[in-house]
């Protein structure tokens, strides 16, 4: 049996993403309780996937999320709209005191020997009241969908949005889409509610409906259950990508609907100096991006900058060898900017990925 990915060829959205839209408040090199001002940064770990595949790769995406209707709803919806994503919003009244609301992440980008902090407000956040029978995927999905994406973090907010995510994976295949699944285990959200086991639970309901994964190790570990890499890899580099592969056997075995795995390999060597590389298994073979230093500006984002690289370059129909370097690029190049999502162009993403180096280009 062929258990390649099968990617459809056309469709009026080239994704779709399932997630809460967040706002970042940024106090840059300044730690945040020292802070006089900051700048905002629109995001959330499945609409930065859309945001970057829209922006810089120039695909048609969708957001499927919660709205409200109250001033930081209005910055959000415009950032939305200004990166070209689509939106399929519930929207939320806010009784001008205490919500609902759009989640707020704080975070300061560290310097040196000085690690970045983040931290969460998401009180009464609207995204996390979502639940199954919210959208009408049919109408979502009405010109077809080639790609649908969700993630760990969505699903980690209530004892709702993990059935939501089921409920749009379901639907999403209907219609012929290829589904992914970033794992981004946050064990701080999943502690609120249900804890470690509730999220082991919840994710391997969800991993059902997956044909892509995204997740490093930790992931991996945490939210599939999946034994780690044995004592003698234990010590190995953070850039050597067989203890990676050597868990990917048991999470095909665990559920053998998984077609594709991928994670960004990171050796951080000072907050502004990483080593970055990236691997990916597909089809059972496995792809593996070249290494680079980092000259890191704001690091926030970059996982999801390779995923929606690694996305588009499977929707386009490139290789995997070449969808792993797209990835790997976009995802680099997009921590040399500040914020969550994309300010980097094709063109620079494609002659990075082709070896290209930091030289000026005139």
């Amino acid at each position: 049996m062929s258990n390649s990915l099968n990617i459809r060829k056309d469709g009026a959205l080239d994704l779709v993403s399932l997630g809460a839209l967040v706002h970042r408040l940024d106090t840059g090199i300044i730690p945040f309780r020292k802070a006089t001002e900051c700048a905002i940064h629109v995001s959330g770990g499945e609409f930065n996937v859309a945001a970057n595949m829209s922006d810089c790769f120039g695909m048609k995406t969708g957001i499927v999320s919660a709205m409200v209707d109250y001033p930081i709803g209005d910055l959000i919806a415009e950032r939305v709209k200004a990166m070209g994503v689509k939106p399929f919003y519930k929207q939320f009244e806010h009784n001008g005191v205490n919500g609902p609301n759009m989640a707020t992440v704080y975070s300061d980008r560290g310097q040196g020997i000085r690690p970045p902090v983040v931290f969460y407000n998401r009180s009464n956040e609207a995204g996390a009241q979502l639940k199954p029978g919210d959208f009408n995927w049919d109408e979502i999905f009405a010109g077809g969908v080639r790609w649908f994406h969700s993630g760990g973090i969505f699903a980690a907010l209530s004892e709702t949005t993990g059935e939501l995510i089921i409920e749009g994976m379901k639907a999403a295949k209907k219609q012929g889409a290829v589904t992914s699944f970033d794992l981004n285990f946050r064990q701080k959200l999943w502690n609120i509610w249900g804890g470690q086991k509730k999220a082991a639970d919840v994710i391997a309901r969800i991993v059902e409906n997956v044909d892509v994964l995204v997740g490093n190790e930790e992931d991996l570990q945490k939210g599939l259950g999946i034994a780690g890499p044995e004592v003698a890899h234990a010590s190995a580099s953070a850039l050597d990508p067989n203890s990676f592969f050597d868990m990917i056997t048991k999470v095909v075995a665990k559920h053998p609907n998984v077609k594709a795995v991928a994670t960004t390999l990171r050796e951080v060597h000072s907050t502004n100096r990483h080593s970055w590389s990236a691997v990916a298994w597909v089809d059972g073979k496995t792809y593996t991006a070249p290494t680079c230093e980092l000259d890191v500006v704001d690091r926030v984002g970059g996982g999801d900058g390779y995923a929606s690289g690694f996305f588009y370059g499977l929707l386009s129909g490139q290789t995997p060898d070449e969808a792993v370097k797209l990835g790997w690029a976009h995802g680099g190049l997009l921590t040399t900017t500040i914020g969550d999502t994309t300010m980097v162009t094709l063109e620079q993403v494609r002659a990075f990925a082709q070896g290209g180096s930091a030289r000026i280009q005139r």
